[in-house]
């Protein structure tokens, strides 16, 4: 049975359609991809699986809980980390998780060893006490990864983990990502533009052109269905994204990404 499923999802913004009639289904323990070129709608959807933005039209259900109409409980068994950084760089690596322990209302007496666990699984136990805006990027990403699991949830939403990131930063992610999948059996779904990421972590990835879903499967599948051959992800990002690799996103988007590099250094 799905944990996460979509029928019919759709997002509009006055005449644009951001996410138009989204239909995927997620099973449990499953590493899950969205792909595509910028303004294809990947956030917009993680945006309404988070409750973070209501669908104008369709629906979708997490772990059993309607989006639009169990907001709360949806909430209770998610973690999300914003492509943005969520993490205090005024406090110490120890003092962001015990704050997130507290908004998650866990219980006083478990909250220590929570955070504890959390810093250790996530290899900054050496660094709890440091404060974060001496963390590199890479630490810091596994610190927002961190916050977002004390509260052990069912379902994790990364939006592009590893943006601005480092091969070994990212490479170090990718490991607890993993980890989060092998050892807790946490569903993941994640977006990214490194075609590399996708196709070492995700089982299946769908790929998003104007909103809509352009191909779904297996990488393998996917590398398949253009021909195989040696083609590779990015081949089939190409294929199904067609003239929207050449758009590169927006000002706005643009102006984002380069500061959330920036400032993960």
């Amino acid at each position: 049975m799905a944990i996460l499923e979509t029928e019919q999802l759709t997002r509009r913004f006055g005449k644009l359609t951001a996410v138009d009639a989204l239909t995927i289904s997620v099973e449990p323990g499953e590493v899950f991809g969205l792909l595509g070129p910028n303004g294809a709608g990947k956030t917009t959807t993680l945006k309404m699986l988070t409750t973070l933005l209501p669908p104008t039209s369709g629906n979708a259900r997490v772990a059993g809980f309607d989006i639009a109409h169990h907001a709360g409980d949806v909430r209770r068994v998610i973690g999300y980390v914003p492509q943005l950084l969520s993490a205090d760089g005024a406090l110490t690596g120890y003092e962001n998780l015990l704050i997130f322990a507290k908004l998650y209302d866990l219980p006083r007496s478990d909250r220590e060893n929570r955070v504890r666990d959390s810093l250790a699984f996530m290899g900054l136990a050496d660094a709890a006490d440091k404060l974060v805006r001496d963390y590199s990027g890479g630490m810091i990403r596994r610190l927002e990864i961190a916050q977002s699991m004390l509260h052990e949830p069912q379902v994790l939403f990364l939006d592009e983990p590893t943006v601005g990131l480092d091969p070994v930063a990212r490479k170090a992610v990718w490991e607890r990502i993993e980890q989060l999948r092998s050892e807790f059996g946490t569903t993941i779904l994640l977006t990214t533009h490194y075609m590399d990421e996708a196709d070492s972590l995700c089982r299946r990835v769908a790929v998003m052109h104007l909103g809509k879903v352009a191909a779904l499967g297996t990488p393998a599948e996917l590398k398949q269905s253009i021909g195989g051959n040696g083609a590779t992800l990015d081949d089939v990002f190409a294929h199904y994204a067609g003239a929207e690799l050449e758009t590169g996103g927006s000002y706005r988007e643009t102006t984002r990404t380069r500061r959330t590099a920036r400032r993960l250094g």
